[in-house]
């Protein structure tokens, strides 16, 4: 059993920054890919980001391309999810993931591929 808790939230205004940090319990971090969900008040989760075992490489919604940056300290059994420019439309609760790499079917952007979540933390922007 692997246990998610994400840090970092908080209130910030439109253009301003913030980090998620993840922090997962267990020896086999290192082996999972990991991702970043939101939900939005009445709207459905949706993928942000995800980054392989390794940190080779990283995907990411159109929406946050070229704004946000998700990476990995596998020593420190961390994920990170960099915010930049935030817009009033990413206030949502955000999410991490775990993905043992066992519903490989499923892409990185759906969360039926990921096996533990987290409890998510408050993003809110204001305008």
């Amino acid at each position: 059993q692997v246990q998610l808790v994400e840090s970092g939230g908080g209130l910030v205004q439109a253009g301003g920054s913030l980090r998620l940090s993840c922090a997962a319990s267990g020896r086999t971090f290192s082996t999972y890919a990991m991702g970043w969900f939101r939900q939005a008040p009445g709207k459905e989760r949706e993928f942000v980001a995800a980054i392989i075992w390794s940190g080779g490489n990283a995907y990411y919604a159109n929406s946050v391309k070229g704004r946000f940056t998700i990476s990995r300290d596998n020593a420190k059994n961390t994920v990170y999810l960099q915010m930049n420019s935030l817009k009033p439309e990413d206030t949502a609760v955000y999410y991490c993931a775990a993905d043992k790499g066992y519903r490989y079917s499923h892409p990185y952007v759906s969360s039926l591929r990921y096996d533990y979540w987290g409890q998510g933390t408050q993003v809110t922007v204001s305008s």
